[in-house]
């Protein structure tokens, strides 16, 4: 057992990275709730904004990795759906002009959507992990300055099949920059990323390692993408800096427990 979910993956990383955050989420009135809470604050991170209900069980992950390292994973997400557009309301309070706003697909669309427009309207820099894949209303898509999908999220998002062409990251890159998005890094696992910098295309190599468990992997390279780019790092830097932490964290096994510290990059 280890401690997980999209976000806390992310918030650790930020944290044990060198940012500072304010992190929410909602969770059961359960064992698992104060053993994450205990956790997260043992890791140095504000729990005062994570909210506990008694109409759903925390969140669960079921893993399994193969001998190649890569996950399938089931999730039973339980308060993780509870969390709604007033929860949110205290921590949107507290964003400022340039501030990020890292968030990922482990809540309702609707909250995602919510969080997103007022984050956007503050003037923050929203960062999306579209993840786990699902399709978002291309009405959000100019509100995001940056978006993080893995091959076939890209595909997903842009409405085109991973069949086509072999560089089906350039044209999805291409197609959600015309929807309005300001950035676009398409992971590949070991073959890198690909980016799409308002228009100017790169690829960036990944660092290469002999994985053992990939999960948290992107969670990793997410929240060490948003610690770079608060510290004034060019996209491109940025993107060489999370790889540096995700080739890490595939080299160990869980989630938290194989997000890297700072002096490790």
């Amino acid at each position: 057992m280890n401690y997980g979910g999209k976000g806390a993956n992310q918030a650790v990383a930020v944290k044990r990275l060198g940012g500072e955050l304010i992190f929410l989420t909602k969770l059961g009135n359960d064992l698992f709730a104060k053993q994450t809470i205990l956790s997260l604050e043992k890791e140095g991170i504000n729990t005062d904004y994570i909210i506990t209900t008694e109409k759903a069980p925390s969140g669960v992950a079921l893993i399994s990795v193969d001998n190649c390292g890569e996950n399938s994973i089931v999730v039973a997400p339980g308060a993780n759906m509870l969390l709604d557009e007033k929860d949110t309301d205290k921590v949107i309070d507290q964003i400022a002009k340039d501030d990020i706003l890292l968030i990922q697909l482990e809540i309702p669309i609707s909250t995602v959507e919510y969080v997103i427009r007022r984050a956007y309207q503050k003037g923050a820099k929203v960062i999306l992990n579209p993840a786990p894949a699902q399709i978002i209303p291309e009405h959000l898509f100019p509100c995001i300055y940056l978006i993080t999908p893995n091959v076939v999220e890209a595909a997903m998002l842009a409405k085109e099949s991973t069949e086509k062409d072999q560089k089906v990251e350039i044209m999805c890159t291409e197609k959600l920059i015309d929807l309005g998005v300001k950035n676009v890094i398409v992971t590949m696992g070991s073959k890198g990323c690909f980016v799409n910098e308002d228009r100017k295309t790169y690829h960036i190599d990944a660092f290469q390692v002999t994985p053992v468990d990939t999960t948290a992997a992107g969670d990793t390279f997410n929240g060490a993408l948003a610690v770079a780019l608060s510290e004034g790092m060019s996209l491109k830097e940025s993107v060489i800096f999370a790889s540096k932490a995700s080739s890490i964290a595939v080299t160990r096994v869980g989630a938290q427990s194989s997000i890297p510290y700072r002096n490790e990059l």
